[in-house]
């Protein structure tokens, strides 16, 4: 893992330094990283990016280059810099585990440890946390209008950037895509690579059939054939269904074929139709392009026969909502041995901030298993589940209900404790399987990708007590 403590935001060096010269280094802060409601379009979230967060902080240091060139900005002075040289973190975080449902204003992360370096941690902890979460959920919602199908992430060339890419692939997975075209994830994180070839290679024979055998011959047992480079139901399946049965007369079976442009359900289900009538019903169809939830949706409403959906550029660059909104904010100090419960206020209610050192809980129907309420509380409350519980909206409170058959979950895990991690990061596999069983515990209405049905999240009554007697103290 790269050293990243320099990808910071220079104003928490400089909160750092006011710090160190207000004599605060003593003080210990509490922050939450959570999002907002930023977009229309998803009512939830999937956590992704622990693993690289965790790579952050344990390799938390400043080189002596660092060093050197923060002395050249006439900033700081050399007690400073020195604290710098000897800087390790060595606070407390707790987090959701990747692949966690989320929902707005939910503590995806805490972060407990001396103000020092709870401030340093900010800026990279939301580019990781903001970054792969956002990925993971579109491509949540990509597979959920995909009903089951393969979904390949294939947005590596229009990532924006190469970390993007790989960091980006990755979280795809974690939301639900069964592959990945990008090599090195594959290669760094064990994820399913897959493709075939581009048009290019096509154009370079001389014509098309030429180009398809010459593919089988290198690939007998993986042919999947692109057939719109010219016409696709003129030459393209024609071609291919020849290849395909000269390969089968050699002993091998075709994967199948690749649509990339066109009206992919009228072409789709003539392409069906061909491979049928041709011996060919296990042949799978695998269509990319420009696709996204909504399209996918769509060409499944309109009959398309595709299996397999390659879905790249809206995917990687969430294009309908291209970042997540999470912030870092202080929920409490500790000075003295002291909790001082901290609160950000503002006129947009929206971002007024909930107080306190919390904890995130998920409440279970015991009749089916179902996800009923998330209840943010306090850390020191304790709930008995053979007790009646009361929740009530912290908005519009006149909104209630009393469960009486349930369970509860604490969502929140420890990852480091002073500074050591205490953390044993599941596999990808392990990741994944947990993500799709998060989901299945939602009901569909949650996951609509119109209009979804707002999921409750819901305030202890010690925390919306402490909240308005804050609010009416200002």
């Amino acid at each position: 893992m790269r050293n990243l403590t320099m990808m910071t935001d220079l104003y928490q060096l400089t909160m750092m330094y006011g710090y160190y010269k207000c004599d605060m280094l003593g003080n210990r802060a509490v922050f939450d990283m959570f999002y907002r409601q930023t977009s229309e379009v998803t009512s939830y979230a999937v956590a992704a990016g622990l693993e690289q967060l965790i790579d952050y902080i344990e390799n938390l240091h400043f080189e002596e280059s660092d060093i050197e060139y923060l002395r050249s900005l006439n900033l700081f002075d050399e007690g400073f810099l020195d604290l710098l040289r000897h800087f390790h973190f060595s606070g407390d975080i707790q987090a959701v585990p990747e692949g966690t449902m989320v929902f707005p204003g939910e503590p995806l992360v805490r972060v407990s440890a001396p103000i020092f370096e709870a401030q340093l941690v900010e800026t990279s902890l939301l580019n990781i946390i903001n970054h792969q979460t956002l990925i993971a959920t579109k491509a949540s919602r990509v597979a959920e209008a995909a009903q089951g199908d393969m979904v390949m992430e294939f947005g590596l060339r229009r990532a924006q950037g190469p970390d993007a890419g790989i960091y980006g692939a990755r979280a795809a997975v974690i939301g639900g895509c069964s592959s990945t075209s990008n090599v090195l994830t594959g290669q760094m994180f064990g994820v399913p690579i897959s493709g075939t070839h581009a048009h290019s290679w096509v154009m370079s024979f001389p014509d098309e059939i030429s180009a398809f055998r010459a593919y089988a011959r290198c690939f007998p047992d993986a042919c999947l054939l692109l057939v719109d480079t010219y016409n696709v139901l003129k030459s393209g399946m024609p071609n291919a269904i020849t290849v395909f049965k000269e390969l089968r007369a050699q002993g091998h079976e075709p994967l199948g074929i690749r649509l990339d442009s066109g009206d992919l359900a009228y072409l789709s289900r003539e392409a069906r139709r061909m491979l049928d009538e041709a011996g060919f019903p296990n042949a799978k169809i695998c269509v990319s392009g420009d696709l996204d939830e909504y399209l996918i949706r769509d060409l499944k409403l309109q009959g398309a026969r595709i299996d397999t959906w390659g879905v790249g550029t809206k995917l990687i660059t969430s294009s309908d909502c291209p970042a997540l909104g999470g912030v870092y904010k202080l929920a409490a100090e500790i000075v003295d041995g002291q909790i001082v419960n901290k609160i950000k206020l503002t006129e947009n209610p929206a971002k007024v901030t909930n107080p306190g050192i919390k904890k995130l809980l998920r409440i279970y129907s015991k009749a089916d298993g179902k996800a009923v309420a998330d209840l943010i509380a306090l850390e020191s409350e304790i709930y008995d589940e053979r007790e009646p519980l009361y929740l009530f909206d912290p908005v519009d409170t006149w909104k209630d209900m009393t469960l009486t058959d349930y369970t509860i979950r604490e969502l929140q895990v420890p990852v480091f404790k002073d500074g050591v991690r205490v953390y044993d990061s599941p596999s990808l596999r392990e990741i994944c399987e947990y993500a799709r069983r998060e989901k299945d515990s939602f009901w569909d209405q949650y996951k609509r990708l119109l209009n979804p049905h707002r999921y409750k999240v819901d305030l202890s009554e010690k925390l919306w007590m402490l909240k308005q007697n804050m609010l009416k103290h200002k």
